[in-house]
C-alpha cells in the first residue's frame, strides 16, 4: 500500500509494474488517493467469540454455518447485520418471531434469508478456492455491500451489457489472431473484438488503473511479457464466471420481481462490485482474517480454523482456483488448467442451483 504522508497532496508516485524501458508503470496522485481513502470505512472487528457452552448446537435450520461454535455463530450474524443491512437489523433477513423459519409470518418466502445463505456459501467458495485472485486479503459481505443491501455494479441483461454477458457469464475473451483471413481456428469477429476492449476498459475503470497494470502495451497478447497482475486478473474472470453462473443467476426464482432485470434475470457481479475503483478491494484491508466462519479454508495466515468437525464442502484448504472447484451446493463446474491460457481463456460450465 502506498504511503501518502510526507510529500504533500500535489505529488505523484510512479510505480514500475513491468520490465524496464517498456513504460509499464502506474501513476498515483496523492490528492486523489487521499480522497478515495477517506471514503473507505472499515468496520472495527467485533471482540473474539470466546468460550461456547458445551453440548450440541442449539440452532435449527442452520445449513451453512454449522461448523462453528455458538459464540462464533452469533458474532458472525451480528457482523453481517451491519455489513449488509447497515443498521444491525436482524429482521432484514429473519422472521423475528421464528428465527429458524425461511418464511415471513404471512407464509411468504423470506428471500433475503435464502439469498444470504447462498451468499455465505459463495463467500467461502471465493476465499477457499480463489486464493490466486483474493490472496490473503479475502472477501467478506462488507467487501461488496459496504453497509448497503445492494452492492455497486450489479448488472442485468441488456444491449448495453452484451460484453459482460459474453465474457463474465459465458465464454473466453481471446480474439487475437496471426492471420488476416478468417479461419475455423478463430471465428471471432469485429464485434467480439469490440466486446473484448469493452471488458478490458471496464476492468481498468473498476480497479482505477491503466492498461499497463496487466499488459505490456507493445504486445497485449503476450503472457510472457505481462506483469503478474494479468494472471491475478485472469483468475478473477474465472471467479466471476463461477459466481455469476453458479451462485447469482440461479437465484432468479428466489427474488421478487422488483429485484430482477427487464428481461427477468437476477442481478450479477462484475469487477467493480468488489473493487469499487480501488486496485485492491477496500485497499487491501484483511477483514476476513477476523471472521473464520467465512474463510472456506483450513487456515488464514497460518492461524488454523477452529471448527466443529469441519464438513468437507465448507472447510476446503486453499488451492489453485483453476483446479477442481468445490461448490457447497452441488452445481457442476468444469475444471480448467491452472496455467495461464495460451490460446483461449477457459470457460466455466453452468449448473442448476440446489437451494441450500
Amino acid at each position: 500500500m502506498l504511503s501518502l504522508g510526507a510529500c504533500g497532496d500535489a505529488q505523484t508516485d510512479s510505480v514500475q509494474v513491468g520490465y524496464r524501458g517498456t513504460a509499464m508503470e502506474q501513476n498515483y496522485d496523492h490528492g486523489d488517493l487521499k480522497a478515495k481513502f477517506a471514503q473507505v470505512r472499515i468496520p472495527t472487528p467485533l471482540p473474539p467469540a470466546g468460550e461456547s457452552p458445551p453440548g450440541p448446537l442449539p440452532w435449527q435450520n442452520v445449513q451453512v454455518l454449522n461448523d462453528i461454535s455458538v459464540g462464533e455463530f452469533n458474532r458472525t450474524m451480528v457482523a453481517m447485520s451491519t455489513w449488509v443491512a447497515g443498521t444491525g437489523n436482524c429482521a432484514y433477513c429473519h422472521n423475528i418471531a421464528n428465527l429458524a423459519s425461511d418464511t415471513l409470518p404471512n407464509g411468504k418466502p423470506l428471500y433475503t434469508k435464502l439469498v444470504a445463505r447462498r451468499m455465505l456459501q459463495m463467500t467461502r467458495q471465493i476465499n477457499g478456492q480463489y486464493s490466486q485472485h483474493v490472496k490473503n486479503t479475502g472477501v467478506t459481505c462488507y467487501t461488496c455491500h459496504m453497509g448497503k443491501p445492494l452492492p455497486n455494479g450489479l448488472w442485468f441483461y441488456s444491449s448495453q451489457t452484451d460484453y459482460l454477458r459474453h465474457y463474465l457469464d459465458r465464454d473466453g475473451a481471446r480474439v487475437v489472431t496471426q492471420q488476416v483471413t478468417p479461419t475455423n481456428m478463430n471465428r471471432s469477429s469485429v464485434k467480439q473484438t469490440e466486446w473484448t476492449y469493452a471488458l478490458m476498459m471496464s476492468q481498468s475503470r473498476s480497479l482505477g488503473v491503466n492498461c499497463t497494470y496487466c499488459h505490456n502495451s507493445r504486445q497485449f497478447a503476450s503472457w510472457k511479457e505481462a506483469p503478474p497482475a494479468r494472471v491475478t486478473a485472469y483468475h478473477g474472470i474465472l471467479m466471476l464466471r463461477d459466481v455469476n453462473q453458479n451462485y447469482l443467476s440461479p437465484l432468479q426464482p428466489v427474488y421478487p420481481a422488483v429485484r430482477l432485470g427487464a428481461q427477468g434475470d437476477a442481478p450479477k457481479a462484475q469487477c467493480v462490485t468488489c473493487h469499487n475503483g480501488a486496485y485492491k478491494p477496500l485497499y487491501g484491508a484483511q477483514m476476513v482474517k477476523d471472521y473464520p466462519a467465512l474463510w472456506g479454508r483450513a487456515d488464514w495466515n497460518g492461524v488454523p480454523f477452529q471448527g466443529l468437525g469441519m464438513p468437507a464442502d465448507t472447510a476446503t484448504a486453499a488451492t489453485d482456483s483453476t483446479a477442481k472447484l468445490a461448490t457447497p451446493a452441488q452445481p457442476l463446474v468444469k475444471a480448467s488448467s491452472s496455467a495461464a491460457p495460451a490460446t483461449g481463456a477457459a470457460s466455466v460450465g453452468t449448473g442448476n442451483m440446489n437451494r441450500p
